[in-house]
């Protein structure tokens, strides 16, 4: 692919790390968020370390109970498991993070589709996009209550990087304000298809290339035994070295997107990541992921501390990397 295709630097950095690589350790910081309020400061130091050295950390005593997470997963299975002409009436309209699509996610690092199906949830985009309640009783009121929680999560994370970057405790909240019409913070459930009856050959594809979210922040929920996450940590992505981050109970994985390297001018380092297939002897049935991600209202505009970058609407961000990811033709 033509590594200068791309408008933004961020596209055209994922041009170049389709290949397979090398796969090698790394420490993942784990960072403890309990008692939030009085450990606010020493919390944000551990975040922006991790985050301006990695681009990636999990968090525990995060806030979500482990109950409300496993709810999310079971409600998330009914919608999948609903026939796919039931799914078809609910697609996902172009340039817009809302509904279902089915293998139409092209990453500019691979050019080919990811090997799964998704339905993002992007409150005021919904109309008409939500499963009736004949076909899934209590799914809309299940799934909003999920990416609430999600929410309130990562605006707490958000909160401690407003503060090393020198803004308001609460600027990050209020860019990213769910009750306004311009909200377009996603919550996000991916089905990676089971490879239990695939071919060799399936094998050579992706469950997910290798991409950086167009996003502030991603909180990520998983399910133990059913790994495959890749980081490429930022400041190494043209090493071709990565490493696996198998979901951990008890913890959610995060990592910085593009939106907000952005915002730090490039203090914070948005993280290479992607889901390989399965190895013998690994889990090959079906695999589900859910991600928030944290993305600023479309009239946000981002403009860093530093001035590194000139301003841009947090709108015509997300609307160049979404028709970039799902159009053929590029930006």
């Amino acid at each position: 692919m033509n590594a200068q295709a791309y408008s933004l630097a961020e596209l055209n950095k994922e041009t170049t790390i389709g290949g397979l690589g090398t796969t090698i350790e790394r420490a993942i910081p784990a960072i403890d968020l309990s008692d939030f309020q009085t450990r606010r400061g020493e919390i944000a130091d551990a975040l922006w370390q991790a985050s301006t050295e990695i681009g990636f950390f999990q968090v525990y005593n995060h806030g979500i109970a482990q109950e409300e997470i496993d709810a999310a997963f079971d409600t998330v299975w009914s919608f999948f498991e609903l026939p796919a002409t039931v799914k078809a009436r609910y697609p996902m309209p172009k340039g817009v993070n809302a509904g279902w699509e089915f293998k139409a996610q092209v990453r500019p690092s691979t050019g080919t589709p990811d090997n799964k199906e998704s339905y993002q949830i992007t409150r005021p985009n919904m109309a008409g996009l939500w499963p009736s309640e004949a076909e899934l009783p209590d799914f809309q009121a299940r799934m909003l209550r999920f990416e609430h929680l999600n929410w309130q999560l990562g605006m707490r994370i958000l909160s401690c990087f407003a503060l090393k970057m020198g803004f308001a405790e609460d600027f990050f909240t209020k860019a990213h304000d769910p009750a306004s019409d311009q909200y377009q913070s996603t919550l996000r459930l991916i089905h990676y298809m089971s490879m239990e009856d695939a071919k060799p050959e399936d094998f050579a594809a992706w469950r997910a290339g290798a991409h950086s979210d167009f996003d502030c922040l991603t909180i990520l929920h998983q399910k133990e035994g059913e790994g495959g996450l890749q980081v490429c940590p930022g400041k190494d992505a043209a090493s071709g070295q990565w490493t696996d981050v198998p979901p951990r109970a008890g913890y959610i994985t995060c990592n910085i997107g593009d939106m907000l390297m952005r915002w730090s001018d490039d203090q914070l380092q948005s993280t290479l990541h992607r889901v390989r297939m399965p190895r013998p002897g690994e889990y090959m049935g079906r695999r589900l992921s859910l991600p928030f991600f944290c993305q600023a209202n479309r009239d946000a505009v981002i403009a860093g501390p530093l001035g590194k970058y000139g301003p841009i609407s947090a709108g015509d961000y997300l609307t160049m990397r979404i028709n970039a990811n799902f159009n053929k033709s590029k930006m």
